[in-house]
């Protein structure tokens, strides 16, 4: 997992960027519309919801906002309707890519992502070319400041995880995706600060890239995200360190 990881510590910095443009608070207002539109506004049958209610709070997101927003997706308040939708493709050399977005017109969503793929070395494929690479996944990020990583392996493996790795700043905590919720409910009531914790797209194999086409896929990766109507992008490149480095 360590591969998958570091690029879930950047795209973990890049969340508090993502937080101050003021992107985090309309993408889970979308979120949590969509999950009572589909499951229904009772957040402890609801999965979906109580994940994204969960991220909002930990966002700071005033309650108001977050009972308006369940409303709207219940058909208790009138407002926009958004749908899921997924886009597959490949970057610059060959690797492969998903994207996640919700979105109230598929049209303009779909010729977004095209003009992004095709601007960054990329091309859209039809669904399905490249999801059968990945698995969903569940992912808690735990701040490491003044924590012991056996210890926070020992909680995490017997909540119920499936793999932590170390980097730096944060754990990553790997899960099944249905036992998420339950096993961040578990590490917090043993103490542990849980930062984030959200459902990721894992890849199973990984294509190793150079600078030059590493370069190209974070500037692609970088635009996909900064679309308003993306969720999250996932890939299965493989960048060495030292390349990383350089070009983040």
């Amino acid at each position: 997992m360590s591969g998958h990881s570091k690029w879930a510590t950047i795209k973990h910095k890049k969340g508090a960027l993502d937080a101050k443009r003021g992107q985090l608070f309309t993408r889970i207002i979308r979120e949590i519309t969509i999950a009572a539109k589909m499951g229904g506004s009772d957040v402890d049958s609801n999965p979906r919801l109580r994940l994204a209610v969960q991220q909002a709070k930990d966002g700071n997101m005033p309650k108001d906002n977050i009972d308006r927003a369940v409303k709207k997706g219940a058909g208790e308040l009138e407002g926009v309707s958004y749908e899921d939708v997924t886009y597959e493709g490949y970057g610059p050399g060959g690797v492969a890519i998903i994207v996640q977005a919700s979105t109230d017109n598929k049209n303009r969503t779909a010729a977004e992502v095209r003009h992004i793929f095709s601007k960054y070395g990329g091309n859209m494929g039809e669904v399905g070319c490249v999801g059968w690479m990945f698995k969903k996944k569940g992912e808690i990020v735990i701040p490491a400041e003044g924590l012991e990583e056996d210890a926070v392996m020992e909680m995490a493996l017997d909540a119920g995880a499936e793999d932590v790795d170390n980097e730096g700043e944060v754990f990553i905590v790997t899960t099944d995706w249905q036992e998420m919720l339950t096993i961040r409910e578990t590490l917090e009531k043993k103490g542990l600060k849980i930062e984030s914790a959200k459902f990721e797209m894992i890849a199973e194999n990984t294509v190793k890239l150079d600078e030059q086409r590493a370069t190209s896929l974070f500037k692609l990766i970088n635009a996909m995200e900064e679309c308003d109507d993306v969720n999250d992008v996932a890939a299965n490149q493989e960048v060495d360190d030292e390349i990383m480095e350089k070009i983040m």
